[in-house]
Parts: structure tokens; C-alpha cells; sequence
């Protein structure tokens, strides 16, 4: 959780995290992608958070079932990491689509030009976003270090934004299907509203 300020009042949030691995959950080799989520929402968001892990297998009915399970608990935002490559195993994409509401394909296409900045292979990674009730749901890449980078973007010496990352959008997103306020720390990821939609200060 974010310190907040004695006076801030930030609505509470519920999130799940899912990391999704064959390997790691079976205790092969330690999941990192549990630990780079937590460490990554710690600072950037202001609310108050309950977070909700999971750490299951490459299976799609699996996966399914855990993103209506985390759905149908009140999480607003869950987010995936792993299985969204072309391998025979990953199947995370398909998994959520299977659950979706509504597909956001601008999530998808935004981190795969994040990811090109670094490797050419960005382009084989199929991870999407989807709204299932009032939740937002969203695939991420698997290693703590692209989590990071497609989550806050990409900064200049100077702290200037270069490559927008996608939480920018993600509170509004939340606020258009009936979630919580959700509010950032600026010096780790600002998010973008429009000015009738900012709550006054408090």
C-alpha cells in the first residue's frame, strides 16, 4: 500500500494478480511475476489496495475460471503475466477473451509498441485487455523488467515521457465501466483524464 498523506482520501481498490506458469507454479524456479506486480502497484497507486494473487498453471480453463473468480470477488483491475506467446502452452489471450464482455484492443496494440523499443520480437507477443463486468482485466509480459516498462512507459534523462505506458489510461478506463477513483503517483506513472472527469481535491 501507498503512504498517504493524513488528509488524502482515496476510495479503497481491490486487485488480482494472476502470474501464469507451468514451471513456477509448480516450484521449479521462483515466480517473479507476483512480486514485480505488488511492488510496482505499491508505488504507483495512492489507494488504499487489497491484493488478490494467484500463481497457476498454462491452462486455459483454469485461467478462465480464476479471472471470473476474481471478477465475481469485487476486483476492479486484474492483471495477468505470462503465457502470451506463440508457444503450444501459451494460452493466456485465449482465456480471457473467453470471459470477455467487452475487448480493448488499444491496451494490446500500446504494449507491443513498448516492447518493440527494445527487441523485435515484441511483435510475437499476443497479450490483450478485456472488460468482463466492471473489471478491467489486462495481459502483461512475462519479466518483472517489461511489466515495469509497458506499465509506467518509457522516460527520458530528464523524467520526460518518451513511450506512454498503459496504466496512464487504465484509471479512466475504471471510471467509465463503474470502478473505484484511482489515483497515481505522478513520479511513477501519471494518469491522464479528461478535465471533467478529475475529482476535485480534497
Amino acid at each position: 500500500m501507498s503512504p498517504l498523506s493524513p488528509d488524502a482520501v482515496c476510495d479503497a481498490v481491490k486487485i488480482g494478480i494472476v502470474s501464469i506458469s507451468d514451471r513456477a507454479s509448480t516450484g521449479v524456479y521462483e515466480d517473479k511475476g507476483l512480486p514485480a506486480l505488488k511492488d510496482w502497484l505499491s508505488r504507483a497507486l495512492k489507494n488504499p489496495m487489497a491484493l488478490e494473487p494467484r500463481l497457476i498453471p498454462d491452462e486455459a480453463d483454469r485461467i478462465s475460471a480464476t479471472l471470473i473468480e476474481l471478477v465475481d470477488a469485487g476486483c476492479s483491475l486484474v492483471l495477468t503475466t505470462g503465457g502470451t506467446g506463440p508457444a503450444p502452452r501459451d494460452v493466456t489471450p485465449e482465456a480471457t477473451l473467453a470471459v470477455a464482455h467487452k475487448e480493448m484492443p488499444g491496451f494490446g496494440e500500446q504494449m507491443r509498441q513498448i516492447g518493440l523499443r527494445f527487441v523485435p520480437t515484441a511483435i510475437l507477443s499476443r497479450q490483450v485487455a478485456v472488460v468482463r463486468d466492471r473489471s478491467l482485466i489486462i495481459n502483461l509480459p512475462g519479466q518483472p523488467k517489461a511489466i515495469q516498462e509497458t506499465l509506467e512507459g518509457l522516460k527520458g534523462p530528464n523524467g520526460e515521457a518518451i513511450v506512454s505506458g498503459i496504466f496512464a489510461a487504465v484509471p479512466y478506463c475504471v471510471d467509465l465501466i463503474g470502478g473505484p477513483y484511482l489515483e497515481t503517483d505522478d513520479a511513477v506513472c501519471k494518469a491522464f483524464r479528461p478535465k471533467n472527469a478529475v475529482r476535485p481535491a480534497r
